[in-house]
């Protein structure tokens, strides 16, 4: 049984959905999944200000537990076509476990939200790889054995390099049905994925 961790950093609620969906799969997949999320780095009067949701169940995880799982799978909106700094913050603080090759060999793997069709769903997801590979991590994205990576019948997240969602300018539209599906299945292919490695 692979040990899968879920690390997040939603600002208004829909990576947490998607989070919840990529752990769902994972835990199908025969997985032991942790759902955590990245400390908020916003000052707690400018978070209420700008609506952000800070009533998100998952506890905040700490660098040192990271070598403990067998697969993380990182989850972040897009900041102008790249992740945010709440979880670059978080990150950067890895330096440790880069020295001592901690993470080599794990699975690495994201998911993402945009406002927009092309607000940077693609750039935001190769954007962690370069770090995950620096940890020498076996990186993983959405495989085109996910019928909902070709579905054209609605405008839909979902790329090569990890599941997304689209939330709206407004923030009002929540994942799709595909868009959770594609989660779920990320969720489930790194999860059998790692099982293999780590066996």
């Amino acid at each position: 049984m692979a040990k899968v961790l879920v690390l997040y950093y939603s600002t208004y609620g829909h990576i947490e959905t998607m989070a919840n969906a990529v752990a769902e799969g994972a835990r199908e997949a025969g997985a032991e999944v942790a759902l955590k999320r990245v400390p908020e780095t916003v000052p707690e009067e400018i978070a209420r200000q700008n609506h952000f949701k800070l009533d998100q169940a998952a506890p905040v995880a700490t660098v040192e537990e990271l070598p403990e799982y067998d697969a993380i799978i990182f989850g972040s909106p897009t900041r102008y076509g790249s992740f945010t700094s709440q979880m670059r913050a978080f990150i950067d603080q890895t330096g440790g476990l880069w020295a001592k090759g901690a993470l080599v060999g794990k699975v690495g793997s994201a998911f993402t939200s945009t406002a927009t069709q092309h607000g940077g769903q693609e750039t935001t997801l190769t954007t962690f790889y370069p770090t995950l590979l620096h940890h020498g991590m076996v990186v993983v994205g959405l495989p085109y054995s996910f019928p909902g990576q070709t579905k054209m019948d609605e405008v839909s997240g979902g790329t090569p390099y990890g599941a997304s969602t689209l939330a709206a300018p407004d923030g009002s539209r929540q994942p799709s049905e595909n868009e959770l599906a594609g989660a779920r299945f990320q969720g489930a292919h790194v999860a059998k994925i790692a099982a293999k490695l780590a066996g």
